[in-house]
């Protein structure tokens, strides 16, 4: 899919999503720019980079995912409905879930938890110690 337009099953979908949500095509300003970041010389002369705006919901979206314009025209309209359904629809959205998710791992333990592991790991050090053959250890 890097460098292609997205298939014609994807964009039916993108569009049917807009219209689920109330997207009007009319209502999206789009603007080509160049892109930042590593490239050099070649992200300096194309304009591969699309900055939409939705104005009804006062979002604005800056795409340079890929270094095709086709795709990153579509990736922008994807993260247009993907915030609007954010913030109509009230769901959890998926982004949403993954960050929550990352935050509960990097949450501290509980003196409870970590006694809890600290207990479950001399256990199994005490199993693996018992298969030892005698004589071996130290």
């Amino acid at each position: 899919m890097n460098g292609t337009p997205p298939s014609g099953g994807r964009e039916q979908k993108l569009r049917g999503r807009m219209d689920e949500l109330g997207i009007d095509e009319k209502d999206i300003v789009e603007k080509f720019i160049q892109g930042s970041g590593p490239g050099g010389q070649k992200i300096n002369k194309t304009a591969s980079c699309v900055f939409i705006s939705y104005a009804p919901a006062g979002i604005e979206i800056k795409c340079q995912r890929t270094r095709s314009l086709v795709l990153n025209r579509y990736y922008a309209r994807w993260e247009l409905c993907e915030r609007i359904a954010e913030k109509t629809e009230g769901e959890k959205s998926r982004r949403r879930m993954e960050a929550e998710k990352i935050r509960r791992q990097k949450r501290r333990r509980s003196r409870r938890q970590r006694a809890r592991m600290l207990e479950d790991k001399r256990r199994h050090s005490e199993k693996k110690e018992m298969r030892k053959t005698p004589g071996t250890g130290v």
